[in-house]
């Protein structure tokens, strides 16, 4: 995708001017970004995933100023009847379980796909909604069924919650901007940003592109755990020593020698600054929890790869990442993966190009379910 080309989706901006203007700065409609209908797939369908053990999904139900939540599975027998005002179903991942899903939410690769979250779809009869909320995350809301209102405020100084709902509802929230989105609309949000969705007349399908923004110490927590479960501890490895200390008068007293040395190990650690960048594409490419790949079969000789709509994959000066694993990759054999990283597919002329090493990755991820022949 060229981010200097106009780009309908963005009401004819170019994802440059996208993200310069409004990227995690300020919301911006576009009215008609796609043309309906749009919706990657239908409400039955929608239904069957909320009904899968492997699918993330909720139910919430407003009956008056009292609110329930019901975590999936959701056969369709437990889903109220359509005519039933106020409730939603909301749906996570449908990315990962549909073709168009996934179609829908890579026309959004201007954005790194280290910050991809999910696509998430909502279903809701008149009225339904989840209440005012902040979400700590990037957000296109795409309208691609029926109407949905959303009011919309600025990040609120006090964000204090509900402890009457069983739902992260704002207590107070007055919202600035009013619009209601008719099938092909799209409302994009910075995070942090207050709103309120609710279905304007039923039978209301919304499509929610989400996009990560970790926070620090999650993330530090998250790389540091992967740089320690890399450490190789040799043989010859340097042992503390306190030849000349004296004896103790306070043994419970932590020896600062000690602490020294520890500080310095740890120090040593986050100095190499490969293993620090290989940590965090192992950390950003790691699949979803709940994401598991059914075993393939090696790819077939002359015909192109593409990867598997679950597969993450990622790759910086030095390595690919795959899935949570990092391989060195340099020369041809390491253009090559990064064209397959960016596009997702690989022509078969390019994959004949491939190293012996190379080539035997692409099989073994295609054993594994992570790729398959096109």
């Amino acid at each position: 995708m060229d981010p200097t080309l106009p780009n309908p989706l963005l009401g004819g901006r170019t994802p440059d001017e996208f993200v310069r203007r409004h990227w995690q700065r300020r919301p911006l409609l576009v009215r008609g970004a796609v043309p309906p209908p749009c919706a990657p797939l239908d409400r039955a369908a929608l239904f069957a995933l909320a009904a899968r053990d492997d699918v993330e999904s909720r139910l919430v139900v407003r009956d008056g100023r009292h609110w329930s939540v019901r975590h999936g599975p959701i056969p369709r027998r437990a889903l109220p009847p359509l005519q039933q005002p106020a409730w939603s179903l909301l749906v996570q991942g449908v990315d990962l379980h549909d073709d168009a899903a996934h179609r829908m939410l890579a026309a959004f690769r201007f954005v790194p796909d280290a910050r991809v979250d999910d696509l998430m779809i909502s279903y809701a009869s008149d009225g339904g909604g989840v209440g005012p909320h902040c979400d700590s995350y990037d957000v296109f809301l795409l309208q691609v069924r029926g109407r949905r209102r959303w009011r919309v405020a600025p990040p609120p100084r006090d964000a204090e919650l509900r402890d009457d709902v069983p739902l992260k509802m704002l207590r107070g929230f007055e919202a600035v901007e009013d619009w209601v989105l008719e099938p092909g609309d799209l409302l994009y949000l910075p995070p942090r940003w207050a709103h309120d969705g609710s279905a304007v007349g039923g039978d209301c399908m919304t499509c929610s592109m989400g996009f990560r923004t970790p926070l620090r110490n999650e993330l530090a927590r998250d790389v540091l755990q992967r740089l320690v479960d890399a450490v190789e501890v040799p043989d010859d490895d340097v042992i503390y020593t306190d030849r000349g200390a004296g004896a103790t008068a306070h043994p419970g007293l932590l020896p600062p020698a000690l602490q020294d040395f520890a500080a310095d190990a740890v120090a040593r650690l986050l100095r190499d600054p490969v293993a620090l960048q290989r940590a965090l594409g192992e950390v950003a490419s790691e699949p979803k929890p709940r994401v598991v790949f059914d075993a393939g079969r090696r790819i077939a000789a002359g015909r192109d790869v593409r990867l598997d709509r679950r597969t993450r994959m990622m790759y910086d000066a030095r390595h690919v990442y795959i899935n949570g694993e990092a391989y060195r990759a340099g020369g041809a054999d390491a253009r090559l993966m990064r064209a397959l990283s960016d596009a997702r597919t690989l022509a078969a002329r390019e994959v004949a190009r491939l190293g012996d090493a190379a080539r035997g990755l692409l099989d073994e991820w295609a054993r594994a379910g992570w790729l398959h022949s096109a």
